[in-house]
């Protein structure tokens, strides 16, 4: 075994791992992902003085931000007249009373600033005439506490702001100094016996060497896991590895039962149509050439919150007005908006549709279906970022040196569904909150304690177990059955029989999982050996799904079930916690939500129907 160390001697390792180069470093702070919740600590713990890592498994500019579309949420009040505390109140009626009310204030009352700043690091954000940023109608927000009419907060740089956003962040972070490893894939957390994160382990690609980043605080922005399911508007890479790293530190998924569909997935591909479509003017339509939202959501129409669009769409394909030979999907019509305006607000919806399904929208209305975007759930983290892990005698107790943020996270500021525009609203916001937290703790340059002799065994076990793994079932194969089986039985709608047959099937596939086998034993770029560890995490974020979703006997947000079609206040408001223990063995918890705001900034909003 070759140790390299770039200032502290390598703890020893057993002779197990003498195949393997072990390389370690020494950090202030180390940020696991490179998209735009990632980008934005990184840039904040640098520009504070920290030394900073940025470990990422793809090159920043490649991370899922960068297929954003609509906007960011903000009351600038560019438009029209609007208040941070109309915004909260859209976010907390859109999270179907589950988001934690200090959290939405917190990120709510912060947006404005958050799209300035951006604007001031050089985002292009598309303009008005008078030079004030363009701001575009989007599902779910309104005016006056809902009592005003449609608000038109969402921030844009035409239809590919996630795109401008992740491509400056990363200019900010390379100004910066931020140090990248790029093509580094994340493994493991580094833990030691006081529930502490020391840092993180990570296997380089490109030589398979094994990297041991000590750190006195880890930001763990990795992203969702749509790729559990079949359809997905996903990139590949969305495999929740984060997210599989708190549970194996033994740290509680939350809300992992709502993920949300996004109506407008172009059919039979996934690719993303985005919501600002709609709130350009664009409408839905079934077989009948009727825009059926109007029976759905009488007000809102096209622009009711995601969940409710989606739900509405499938019915309609259930109830046999669905379009096309197998009547399985419905339209997304654009016919009538003006040349200019989509050559100048929907020029990559224009792309995308004639690419990926050979449709001029000038001519013809696109096909579309609800499709997997987006997971509500993910690590628990209060509105510093700060990793919580729930004890009997605290509920809100966090992990020392261990952040989340974005996607991976679950602050929560969505609940049981999340508006559109807020995801690049929460990355920036909680990137930077992670930072500002981090900065105000940390003093730089203070010496690191030394890990345990056996800190990181267990991973490199498990990765020589996955690089000679030699049973029956290659990785794709139990890909497939895994994604499938998600997209079978938790769906857009849910019932008792299809989750408990989701439930027996991820019991199986756990024991499929042991006859797991590859067939690249090398350690050089090995494409099997990724794609092995990328399916572990995403079989340790799916069967926590599957049971949470199971285990929830109401309708709430995504979550909507047939036998149990009513929201159900009195039983089930609370935050779901599920544990996943080496076994696959599952446990289920639950965390109270937080009804109160930071303070009277903010008024407390009810559980009320919520109707659109």
């Amino acid at each position: 075994m070759a140790c390299v160390t770039d200032g502290a001697e390598c703890a020893p390792w057993n002779e197990a791992q003498s195949s393997y180069t072990i390389v370690d470093h020494e950090y202030d702070a180390v940020v696991v992902g490179a998209g735009g919740a990632g980008l934005r600590a990184a840039v904040g713990l640098t520009e504070s003085g920290l030394k900073t890592a940025c470990v990422t498994k793809l090159f920043p500019t490649r991370s899922h931000t960068v297929a954003a579309q609509g906007g960011i949420n903000a009351a600038l009040g560019n438009m029209t007249e609007d208040k941070w505390q109309w915004h909260a109140y859209d976010t907390v009626k859109g999270s179907d009373w589950l988001g934690d009310q200090d959290a939405i204030q917190f990120m709510c009352k912060e947006a404005p600033k958050t799209v300035l700043e951006l604007e001031h690091y050089g985002v292009p954000f598309s303009r008005r005439e008078d030079g004030k940023i363009y701001q575009r109608a989007f599902g779910g927000q309104s005016l006056h506490f809902g009592e005003g009419g449609q608000a038109t907060r969402c921030a844009a740089a035409s239809d590919r702001t996630g795109h401008a956003i992740l491509h400056t962040l990363y200019g900010q972070a390379k100004k910066a100094q931020c140090e990248f490893f790029i093509e580094y894939f994340a493994l493991d957390l580094i833990m030691d016996d006081d529930g502490v994160c020391r840092g993180i382990l990570a296997l380089e690609l490109d030589t398979g060497d094994i990297h041991r980043f000590k750190a006195h605080n880890t930001v763990l922005a990795t992203g969702g896991y749509g790729r559990a399911y079949f359809s997905a508007t996903s990139a590949h890479t969305c495999t929740g590895d984060g997210n599989a790293m708190a549970t194996r530190a033994g740290i509680p998924m939350q809300d992992a039962e709502f993920v949300q569909f996004h109506p407008t997935g172009i059919y039979g591909v996934g690719c993303l149509m985005t919501e600002g479509c709609r709130g350009e003017g664009g409408r839905l339509l079934n077989s009948e050439g009727e825009r059926y939202m109007e029976r759905y959501a009488p007000t809102a129409k096209d622009l009711a919150s995601r969940d409710v669009v989606s739900r509405a769409s499938t019915i309609e394909i259930m109830e046999g007005r669905g379009v096309g030979e197998a009547k399985d999907h419905v339209l997304l019509d654009l016919t009538h908006l003006s040349e200019d305006l989509i050559n100048e607000r929907l020029p990559g919806i224009k792309e995308t549709a004639w690419i990926f399904a050979g449709v001029d929208v000038h001519k013809d209305p696109v096909p579309v279906l609800p499709t997997v975007h987006y997971n509500m759930g993910g690590i628990p983290t209060n509105y510093h970022g700060e990793v919580i892990r729930p004890t009997e005698a605290n509920q809100h107790a966090t992990v020392p040196g261990l952040y989340a943020a974005g996607e991976a996270a679950c602050v929560s500021v969505h609940g049981a569904n999340r508006l559109g525009a807020n995801s690049l609203l929460d990355i920036v916001v909680f990137g930077r909150a992670c930072a500002n937290r981090i900065a105000e703790k940390t003093k730089p340059g203070v010496p690191h304690p030394d890990l345990a002799a056996s800190a990181g065994e267990k991973t490199i076990q498990n990765i020589d177990a996955l690089r000679f793994a030699d049973g029956k079932y290659p990785v794709a194969t139990l890909r497939e059955n895994l994604q499938r089986t998600m997209q079978n039985h938790a769906a857009v709608f849910r019932v008792e029989k299809t989750l408990k047959e989701g439930v027996d099937k991820f019991d199986q596939l756990t024991e499929d999982m042991k006859e797991l086998k590859t067939y690249d034993r090398g350690i050089v770029w090995n494409q099997d050996l990724v794609e092995a560890l990328e399916l572990q995490n995403l079989h340790n974020q799916a069967i926590q799904t599957m049971y949470t979703a199971h285990n929830r006997k109401e309708s709430r947000g995504a979550h909507a079930r047939d036998d149990y079609p009513d929201r159900d206040d009195e039983n089930w408001m609370f935050h779901s916690l599920s544990w996943m223990d080496d076994s696959g063995k599952v446990t289920l918890g639950s965390r109270e939500v937080t009804m109160n705001p930071m303070d009277d900034e903010m008024p407390h909003v009810p559980p009320k129907q919520r109707v659109y």
